[in-house]
């Protein structure tokens, strides 16, 4: 095989294996509710994550994927789900794992560390601006605020810090990668 031939090959195998990744992960459930050029309002319902403080996106990354891996009191293994989220709450970064809708307050393993923590989301609606390239912090201060300059035009209440929402694997070409910045908003 030629050397060419055998460079395609793998990145043809490279992109499927992205592509279907991505495709095979469950992700947040959401009912859109309204939608303009720039951005959708979503209406998301409950669920629970699993969260921890971030000084280092690695690190909590780790931690968290720690967690899935069976780093748990029942040390189960958790399908990986979309979004990966970073919020600032309380002054704090928090990176936060989507859990699979098969788990409830009543089965899902107890963290094996002390900062990791089961939390639910609360539900409500959420002004969402999708993106591509890469997830990084200039590519999102720059979507955040053009977000925040509709959402103002339109007199929508922002009542949460924004929030980073990332879909896909470090391997994605940045032009096919999912990014968003959200918002959780209040409706009349």
């Amino acid at each position: 095989m030629k050397r060419y031939q055998l460079i395609l090959l793998l990145l043809c195998s490279l992109i499927l294996f992205t592509y279907s990744k991505v495709m095979a992960t469950e992700e947040a459930k959401y009912e859109i509710i309204k939608e303009n050029n720039i951005y959708e309002v979503r209406k998301y319902f409950d669920r629970l994550a699993v969260e921890t403080i971030t000084t280092n996106q690695s690190n909590s990354f780790r931690k968290l994927f720690n967690y899935i891996s069976g780093g748990n009191q029942k040390e189960q293994k958790i399908e990986m789900t979309t979004p990966v989220t970073r919020i600032e709450k309380n002054g704090n970064m928090t990176m936060q794992f989507y859990l699979p809708k098969i788990f409830d307050k009543n089965n899902v393993p107890t963290p094996a560390r002390e900062d990791v923590k089961i939390v639910t989301i609360e539900g409500g609606h959420y002004a969402v601006l999708r993106y591509s390239g890469r997830a990084s912090e200039s590519n999102f201060i720059k979507h955040k605020n053009i977000l925040e300059k509709e959402l103002l035009k339109d007199n929508i209440p922002m009542i949460s810090s924004s929030i980073r929402a990332t879909y896909d694997s470090p391997f994605t070409l940045p032009m096919n990668r999912r990014n968003e910045v959200m918002f959780k908003i209040k409706i009349n």
